[in-house]
C-alpha cells in the first residue's frame, strides 16, 4: 500500500478486478449504510444568492449541545484538519506534532506538509507516555482503525500540563453512547475538536464538517477563513438530515445488529487471529496471513476491506472491516467460510 492510502477507492478496485462499480460490496470505508431521510427539493433550492449559513450552525450546534460560536464549518473534516494544522503551525517556533498511533493518516499526511516533525506514541502500549512539551497533540476518540473509546479527562490533564495544543477527532462519536469532549472547551483553552458530518449521516460525498473550540479560538480561526465554503446544497442536504427526529434510533439499532453479526462471522473464522473491542461501526481484526492474500480471497465475491498495513504500529497482518447492510455480510460469512 502507498503510504497515506485510504480506505474506499472503490473505483479503482473495480477496475482491478474487472467489476462494475455497483457490484462492490465496499466493507473498507466507514460511512453509515443506514441514511437519513432527506426531505429536499433541490431542484427548487434557491442558489441564485450567496450561502447563509446561520440556519446550518444552528442545527449542528443543537446536535451537539454548543453554542453557534463555539463552531466553524468546514467543507469537510479533511478541510477541518489541513486548516487547523496549517493555523498552528504559525504558533510554535518549534513546530512538533505528536499523534497518538495508530491514527487516521490525513494528520501525518498534513502535518508533514506543513514542515511538522512527527512524534508518535503508541495508544495500544504506552498511553501514559508524556508528549514533548509545548507540541501539538492529536488524539482520535474513538480511535481508527480499532474503534477503541478512551476516558480522555486524565490525558487532557497530562496535555495541559505540558502546554500543548491539542486536537480531539470524534468523527466516528456519533456512532457509540459515549461522552464528548466538548464538555471541556471553556476548560481547556488549546483545545479544538474535529467533527464529520459525513460518515453518521451516510454523504461521503457531502462535505461538512465542523471543529468546535471556545468562542476566542473559533473567532481567530475564522480570520483565515474564506467567507463561502460549503455550497447551498450541501448545507440544505445537512440541515434536512439533522431534522430526521428518526434517524438515531434506526440507524443505532441497524449498526447494533449489524455489528454483532459481523463480530460473530470473525470470531468463527480461523483466518482471524484477534479482534480489537470496537465502540464505532468498524472492526480492526489481526490476521493468520497477510492482509494482501486474505484481500485476494474476496475478490471473486467483489469485496473490498482495508488493509491497515500502513497504520503506524500495526502490520501487513491487520485488516478492518466496517459495519454494513446483514446482506453484504452475509456474502463475506460465505467467502471465509470458503477459505481452506
Amino acid at each position: 500500500m502507498t503510504e497515506f492510502a485510504h480506505g474506499g477507492d472503490v473505483a479503482n478496485f473495480a477496475k482491478k478486478i474487472g467489476s462494475n462499480l455497483e457490484d462492490i460490496i465496499d466493507l473498507s470505508s466507514n460511512i453509515n449504510f443506514i441514511k437519513p431521510k432527506i426531505d429536499v427539493d433541490f431542484n427548487s433550492l434557491k442558489i441564485d444568492s450567496y450561502p447563509n449559513y446561520e440556519e446550518l450552525i444552528s442545527v449542528i450546534a443543537k446536535r451537539y449541545d454548543v453554542s453557534s460560536c463555539n463552531i466553524e464549518l468546514f467543507n469537510g473534516a479533511s478541510v477541518a484538519i489541513d486548516s487547523l494544522l496549517r493555523e498552528l503551525a504559525t504558533c510554535r517556533a518549534e513546530k512538533v506534532c505528536t499523534i497518538y498511533s495508530p491514527a487516521y493518516l490525513e494528520y501525518k499526511r498534513v502535518a508533514l506538509k506543513y514542515g511538522f516533525k512527527i512524534e508518535h506514541i503508541n495508544r495500544f502500549d504506552d498511553l501514559d507516555k508524556e508528549p514533548s512539551n509545548g507540541s501539538i497533540v492529536i488524539f482520535v476518540n474513538p480511535s481508527t482503525p480499532d474503534g477503541k473509546f478512551y476516558d480522555i479527562k486524565p490525558l487532557l490533564d497530562l496535555w495541559k500540563s505540558k502546554s500543548c495544543k491539542v486536537i480531539v477527532d470524534e468523527s466516528f462519536l456519533d456512532f457509540c453512547n459515549c461522552g464528548s469532549a466538548t464538555k471541556y472547551i471553556e476548560s481547556f483553552e488549546n483545545l479544538y475538536i474535529v467533527k464529520s458530518l459525513t460518515k453518521y449521516y451516510a454523504c461521503a460525498g457531502v462535505r461538512v464538517g465542523v471543529v468546535v473550540s471556545n468562542k476566542d479560538a473559533i473567532q481567530k480561526l475564522s480570520l483565515k477563513e474564506p467567507l463561502w465554503k460549503i455550497s447551498s446544497f450541501d448545507s440544505a442536504y445537512i440541515i434536512s438530515a439533522l431534522k430526521d427526529n428518526s434517524f438515531d434510533k434506526r440507524s443505532k439499532l441497524a449498526n447494533v445488529a449489524s455489528k454483532e453479526y459481523l463480530t460473530k462471522i470473525l470470531k468463527s473464522s480461523p483466518i482471524v487471529k484477534k479482534i480489537y473491542p470496537s465502540q464505532a461501526n468498524f472492526i480492526l481484526s489481526q490476521l493468520e496471513i497477510d492482509a494482501s492474500r486474505f484481500q485476494s480471497f474476496f475478490e471473486p465475491y467483489k469485496i473490498m476491506v482495508r488493509d491497515c498495513s500502513n497504520f503506524d504500529f500495526l502490520d501487513s497482518y491487520h485488516i478492518r472491516v466496517a459495519v454494513k447492510e446483514m446482506r453484504d455480510l452475509r456474502v463475506l460469512k460465505k467467502a471465509l467460510d470458503g477459505i481452506d
